[in-house]
């Protein structure tokens, strides 16, 4: 797993003023806490953050630099901006090498299902997973290989694969993905549909007609 230098800055503001005018600067207000430390409040730059996480995934492990301090660290509680989607806090948690950890990955489905080529459709039933793994060794995503689903077939987490040294902690049931056949109409269902209703509202209007007679 590749480690990603970031240069972090003191904040000794911690106002929302203080937040807005660090964004303005192009830098992410964050916090930096674990392993006993006093929690340290600090910005790091918006643009060598997206990169890193870009580079690395939402697990990349990071070298922040704070000063005479490097801290190894996960990026953890990210915030971004509903529209803009801009990073707008985060905080830092320190780890330490051959600490085990547990995170959230992707689940990145690969290769084509022979079933979707017959005409089923590609179900993704779980996105993300849970897994324990030594921090330096956290994957951006796990595997899950499609190319042998036919229309029918599932994928369920104990099939997966995840690299050496990781485990996964969700169900091995529980379906990742699956192809089911597509849906099809009977042959004239439509047609039928409009003739009873068409019948319905004939029917309607014959007895709206006797029903005014009857008053007259």
């Amino acid at each position: 797993m590749s480690e990603y230098q970031l240069a972090a800055e003191p904040r000794t503001d911690t106002g929302k003023g203080a937040a807005r005018r660090a964004r303005a600067g192009g830098r992410v207000p964050a916090v930096l806490y674990g392993h006993g430390i006093e929690p340290r409040h600090l910005t790091v730059d918006a643009r060598d953050f997206g990169h890193a996480l870009r580079s690395g995934g939402a697990n990349a492990l990071l070298q922040l630099q704070l000063g005479k301090d490097r801290h190894l660290a996960l990026a953890r509680e990210i915030q971004r901006h509903p529209v803009r989607g801009s990073y707008t806090h985060v905080d830092f948690l320190v780890v330490r090498r051959g600490e085990t950890v547990t995170v959230t990955v992707p689940v990145r489905l690969v290769g084509s299902a022979p079933g979707v080529v017959q005409g089923g459709v590609l179900d993704q039933d779980v996105h993300q997973l849970n897994v324990e793994a030594e921090v330096t060794i956290v994957p951006e995503a796990i595997d899950g290989d499609i190319s042998g689903l036919q229309i029918g077939d599932v994928l369920r987490v104990g099939d997966l694969k995840p690299p050496a040294g990781v485990t996964i902690l969700d169900d091995h049931e529980a379906p990742v993905a699956s192809v089911v056949a597509p849906t099809v109409e009977p042959a004239g269902a439509e047609e039928e549909a409009a003739e009873a209703a068409g019948e319905a509202a004939g029917a309607g209007e014959a007895g709206g007609g006797a029903e005014a007679g009857e008053e007259a």
